[in-house]
């Protein structure tokens, strides 16, 4: 064995190659979303004609249907009657469907239906997806399996981002984005439909829709997790949409920073996600799942401590860099763990819906954080620079409230 594959096998995780096939659908279907997530805006506004506002209603229907697709791809894949694979190929038809009304769009309407069925499909992908990694990993080995989708995830998105903006560059052609990007779904649909047998456990029992939820509301482990689960994905939602604004807006010392300058620091930041997550999601595997959650809310504390002094101190770009490095760290050690812990406590029979609380949250999250952190920005530089200060601040209570889990959880062998 050369010195390259042993240092290979020794990075690389050793699961159930469905996990991998899983995880190249998924960058696969990633590059085509790349292709679309920051070019489409732009394009319904310059050139369909659409105004600001209602591609951003467009945009926020999409994820109240995501919301849906969640809630309904929960009962589905722990259905003896669906599961986990009809679910995940209903999710690429109707996400590549989707793409063909954003084709064909040129009105308003026709916009929100494409986002509505985009939201829909990518709702329905998400327990399915993640009930599958738990399905065929055992659990020591899940913190590693959700990290391998997690980096499948930011490598393709990454590419098609890279790729979108080339696309349009070169030729303009915006409509081949959303061609691209349902080809890519087709794609997906195929992997799955010949590599990936169901996975559902033969012997769970038939529920009625709302039963299993039932269960998963009660849960207390399951509803502690989740305000905690909310606050992170709020965090995360903050670098995607509050610190460019901040940073362009207020840089350092009375300097803006440039977007040149931004684009840089934030490639830089996935490019360390990519990099770290999966020997973070295997340094974490020491600790407890709960333990492993209060790393990620410390340096989330320190990441955005760093965001306040890049925007009030000397040296702007020193700082900003810094703070999106430890802010990707914060978000490797907490993306895979999140899910890992809720395949943990669920029901085997419930896993399905149990994850799809898990991935509400992340709807939630995104729901609350942008709004909050843009109105900090409108309110003018001193409520700005006290947003990143007051985010500190939360973290204290996300701790204790973690410490108090990660009790319960031990007492109850978790």
């Amino acid at each position: 064995m050369s010195s390259l594959t042993q240092w290979l096998s020794k990075l690389l995780p050793a699961l159930d190659h469905r996990v991998w096939i899983l995880a190249a659908g998924r960058l696969l279907s990633q590059v085509g979303i790349g292709f679309t997530l920051f070019y489409a805006p732009i394009f319904f506004t310059a050139q369909v004609g659409l105004s600001a506002t209602q591609v951003g209603l467009g945009i926020g229907l999409g994820s109240v249907a995501g919301m849906a697709g969640r809630f309904l791809g929960g009962s589905l894949v722990d259905s003896p009657t669906a599961g986990r694979r009809p679910t995940l190929l209903a999710s690429a038809l109707v996400s590549a469907v989707a793409d063909g009304a954003l084709i064909l769009a040129n009105t308003f309407p026709i916009f929100v239906l494409g986002n509505l069925l985009m939201g829909f499909g990518v709702g329905l992908y998400w327990p399915a997806a993640e009930s599958v990694a738990a399905d065929i990993t055992t659990p020591q080995q899940r913190n590693e399996a959700y990290a391998l989708v997690r980096l499948a995830d930011n490598i393709g998105l990454g590419v098609g981002v890279v790729a979108g903006g080339a696309l349009i560059s070169l030729t303009g052609a915006y409509r081949a984005l959303f061609a691209i990007d349902g080809i890519t779904f087709l794609l997906f649909f195929g992997i799955i439909y010949s590599a990936i047998a169901e996975t559902r456990p033969a012997d769970n029992p038939d529920r009625s829709l709302l039963q299993g939820w039932g269960h998963a509301l009660r849960d207390t482990n399951l509803m502690v997790y989740a305000l905690v689960n909310v606050m992170f994905t709020g965090y995360l939602a903050q670098i995607q949409s509050t610190l460019p604004l901040y940073l362009s807006r207020f840089g350092g010392g009375g300097e803006a920073v440039s977007e040149g300058t931004l684009s840089l620091l934030f490639t830089g930041h996935v490019v360390l996600a990519a990099i770290a997550q999966l020997p973070v999601a295997r340094w974490l595997n020491r600790y407890s799942r709960a333990q492993g959650l209060m790393v990620s809310a410390l340096l989330w504390g320190l990441g955005f401590g760093l965001v306040w002094r890049s925007g009030t101190g000397s040296f702007p770009l020193a700082w900003g860099g810094l703070a999106l490095g430890v802010m990707a760290l914060a978000m490797v050690a907490y993306t895979p763990i999140g899910s890992a812990l809720v395949a943990a406590i669920a029901p085997e029979a419930l896993r399905g819906v149990y994850l799809s609380v898990n991935s509400m949250c992340w709807a939630v999250g995104y729901l609350i954080g942008p709004p909050l952190g843009g109105w900090a920005i409108d309110q003018g530089a001193a409520v700005a620079h006290g947003f990143w200060l007051g985010l500190v601040a939360t973290v204290a209570p996300a701790l204790a409230i973690l410490v108090w889990l990660d009790r319960r959880l031990r007492r109850r062998g978790f």
